[in-house]
């Protein structure tokens, strides 16, 4: 128990650290789009948020959810995270191909702002997704290392295809 502990307090390395810092970061751009009255900030801020949550979305999908399912095989919990960021996505696209002007737009940014909240909520929780993650014994050390790479590639491509 003393070396999962330990792994916890590397934010650097720890898998649900990782995954927090991107929650608080993305939560960070939220607030200040929704504190912007400048339509081209609101616009580079929902640019930021999207491609963040792309890339979390798919660090998740492709190296935590399997797996926290292998390791708890709580089928319904990883089932919905899926849902909900298949939801997140669809809302994702849209507004990536909006123009901020448009008479929807802040809309769906505040709408996906409250979904993400509501994900974050539901991961974070005492026994939520991180809380059993935790509890399962995975080795959030290793586990926060296959991300960091993955994401690191996904954000490396992001910025060759911009």
């Amino acid at each position: 128990m003393a070396g999962t502990r330990k792994k916890a307090s590397s934010p650097r390395t720890d898998a649900i650290s990782l995954l927090k810092a991107d929650h608080r970061q993305v939560e960070g751009w939220f607030s200040e789009f929704e504190k912007s009255r400048s339509i081209s900030r609101k616009r580079q801020l929902a640019d930021r948020i999207c491609e963040a949550l792309t890339v979390h979305t798919t660090i998740e999908e492709e190296i935590f959810y399997p797996a926290f399912l292998e390791a708890t095989q709580d089928r319904d919990m990883h089932h919905e995270a899926v849902v909900e960021h298949d939801g997140a996505k669809k809302l994702i696209a849209q507004i990536q191909k909006m123009s901020a002007d448009d008479d929807y737009f802040e809309a769906k940014v505040t709408v996906l702002s409250e979904m993400i909240k509501h994900h974050v909520k539901e991961e974070e929780q005492p026994g939520g997704m991180f809380a059993e993650a935790k509890k399962s014994g995975l080795d959030l050390r290793a586990l926060g290392e296959q991300l960091r790479a993955r994401k690191r590639e996904l954000q490396s491509e992001a910025k060759a295809a911009a």
